[in-house]
């Protein structure tokens, strides 16, 4: 489907640079592009070249330009297309632009450039979204997810079982058509093992929602303990700066300090909350509330405790927290270099990891000692679920759809086992179906389009 208008913008970021691409698609690209390009011309040019010549407004020149050509279909969105190489002046782009505008263009509206992509058949929807996650990841787990669902992901996936749900859904609706006549075109042991395969796919991308979420919006790594037992210090030795204030007064951090680091191509973003105790001061109890809101939030909790204590104290306060069952708890037995030297930490160590029945390191967050081996811990932790799945899920709206995808197909299952009629049936997997299209966008709704493609930038 070629557009009959062209549209036109800047493709690189806003500001001055050494240089800028500006992209033009539609019918009249090429059109438009020989009106003001001294050089060759470019609609008697091949595909996939490079041309280098001048931008003339009359007998100005604006710029020096290499211009490149994509012909329809072979280019990002099946359009003509050309791509402006030109010095990064705003001055430079808004005369190139403003040119092209007065012959004939207009300016894009966010993400068009994909959006057409995706109307013309070159993406699919979610294929499309991928690309926003493109350009928006920020290290190498973001970027993985991005590309995977970019080069079809869960997409084929989703292919296959619509049809296959499409080609039962059809015998049904033929069982209506001989529904005097008493007869079965669609073999329901056949379509019930299909439902049940079906159950589980959508359920194993649903589970994976959780990680693919975290990952890209970075994994919460909440820090947790009482007052003074080093919480400021170690942020501060994750982050190799002075954060957070470091004091030998209980209660200095009133509410929680929050930041990032990468690593192995993960960001977690760590949260020193405040101390928890028992307190009178407004101000401090407001901030422990935000503190246990925090560590309910986080996936990974590192809980610290001052070494010195006893081990029943510290096997103690540490039950008395109730975390959640499946948050990923690392104890951290602080301040090992205020130890005497008739009490081995290692012993103290191996002591509360029996009795926790938890992972136990003990470390000093002042020295930096066992800090690599923290490190290694929450690389090790995330990888784990990362291995997990084999195709990860991580925008909402992808989630909300198999959702309600996989209570319509527990609808059929559950029709097909009390053999209720088929144009009940039929209606639960069309509902199905409705919601594993909405992804892709095999269905119309402009509505989803609108949504998905105004978050993009203008010049894609």
């Amino acid at each position: 489907m070629i557009l009959s208008d062209t549209i036109i913008a800047l493709a690189t970021p806003q500001g001055t640079s050494g240089i800028a691409i500006i992209r033009m698609s539609g019918a009249k690209a090429f059109d438009i592009t020989d009106i003001f390009f001294a050089g060759k011309k470019i609609n008697a040019q091949k595909t996939h070249t490079s041309h280098f010549g001048k931008i003339m407004d009359g007998n100005r020149m604006i710029d020096e330009v290499l211009i490149s050509i994509f012909r329809n279909p072979h280019s990002y969105n099946g359009e003509d297309t050309v791509e402006i190489g030109c010095h990064g002046s705003p001055f430079i782009i808004e005369c190139i632009i403003n040119l092209a505008v007065k012959n004939g263009a207009r300016i894009a509206h966010p993400g068009e450039f994909t959006k057409r992509a995706f109307m013309n058949g070159k993406l699919d929807l979610s294929q499309a979204e991928a690309v926003a996650d493109i350009i928006a990841s920020e290290n190498e787990s973001q970027h993985n997810i991005a590309i995977q669902q970019m080069r079809g992901g869960y997409s084929e996936k989703i292919k296959e079982l619509r049809q296959e749900l499409i080609d039962f859904a059809a015998l049904m609706e033929l069982e209506l058509d001989f529904s005097e006549e008493d007869v079965e075109f669609a073999d329901r042991t056949k379509f019930l093992a299909l439902i049940d395969t079906s159950l589980v796919v959508i359920h194993n991308l649903i589970n994976s929602f959780r990680l693919g979420n975290v990952i890209k919006k970075g994994i919460p790594v909440a820090i947790v303990g009482k007052p003074n037992v080093g919480k400021s210090t170690l942020l501060n030795r994750l982050l190799n700066e002075e954060k957070a204030i470091v004091s030998e007064i209980a209660g200095t951090t009133r509410d929680f300090i929050e930041d990032t680091m990468q690593l192995n191509g993960i960001t977690f973003r760590f949260i020193d909350t405040a101390g928890i105790r028992e307190t009178m001061d407004m101000l401090e109890a407001k901030g422990i509330e935000r503190s246990y809101q925090k560590i309910k939030e986080a996936e990974i909790v590192l809980y610290l405790v001052d070494i010195t204590e006893s081990v029943n104290d510290i096997v103690s306060n540490f039950q008395s927290m109730s975390f959640r069952p499946e948050q990923k708890v690392l104890i951290l037995l602080n301040k090992a270099d205020e130890l005497s030297n008739l009490s081995h930490p290692l012993e103290i160590e191996k002591a509360v990891a029996t009795l926790t029945n938890k992972t136990t390191l003990e470390c000093s967050a002042k020295q930096g000692r066992n800090i690599d081996k923290l490190l290694q811990h929450l690389q090790e932790t995330t990888s784990s679920q990362y291995a997990a799945f084999d195709i990860i899920v991580s925008n909402a709206r992808h989630m909300e759809a198999f959702q309600q995808a996989y209570q319509s197909l527990q609808l059929v299952r559950r029709g097909l086992e009390e053999k209720i009629s088929g144009d009940f049936i039929s209606i639960d997997i069309r509902s199905a179906l409705q919601s594993l299209s909405s992804i892709t966008g095999q269905i119309s709704n402009e509505d989803i389009l609108s949504a998905v493609f105004s978050r993009f930038c203008i010049g894609k």
